[in-house]
């Protein structure tokens, strides 16, 4: 206030000045505008307007301070969260990792049982081809014995036939016969 009066102190000395030389004080215009500056500034300090433009000018910068500080908090949040996504990201890339390890060494270790069974099956089919064989030759074996056990006989019997009588030479070939097919079979 007193920074305004002495202002207008000085304003009205120089308008004072420049009236006396112009015809009166109470006919300049700068002299009115200085008067009309000098109440309204009067006024708004006995109002007190320059403590509300204070208080709402402080009051507006604790509003961006405050907006401030929750964006900080917002950011600091946001970064945390970024963190634990990113952490979430790795540990679910080495779960991934590992998933697809296990999953060859799975696919290793079925094709090798896969692989074992398959020569398993072919030897017990080896086997059973062999087996079969076997019991083929042995029938066919069996079979032409037996039929060279039938020709002995014939020919056996054609032969006691020729040399032999007809009562001797039945009771010989029926015991022969006998006796032929017991050690053949």
């Amino acid at each position: 206030m007193i920074s305004f009066a002495s202002l207008a102190l000085a304003a009205a000395e120089e308008t004072h000045g420049a009236a006396d030389h112009s015809g009166g004080l109470l006919q300049d215009t700068s002299f009115w505008v200085l008067v009309a500056f000098v109440i309204v500034i009067g006024v708004f300090a006995r109002a007190g307007v320059h403590k509300m433009i204070l208080s709402g000018l402080d009051k507006r910068g604790r509003e961006i301070a405050d907006e401030i500080n929750e964006a900080r908090k917002i950011r600091e949040e946001a970064q945390e969260l970024l963190a634990q996504y990113q952490r979430r990201q790795r540990e679910a890339e080495g779960e991934a990792a590992a998933i697809i390890e296990q999953a060859k060494k799975d696919a290793k270790r079925m094709a090798a049982e896969a692989r074992e069974k398959i020569n398993e099956q072919m030897d017990r089919r080896a086997k059973a081809a062999e087996e079969k064989i076997a019991r083929a030759e042995a029938q066919a074996l069996s079979e032409v014995r037996g039929q060279t056990a039938d020709l002995a006989i014939e020919a056996a019997r054609e032969i006691i036939r020729e040399r032999m009588d007809s009562g001797a030479q039945t009771a010989f070939a029926d015991k022969a016969i006998a006796g032929l097919r017991n050690k053949l079979n």
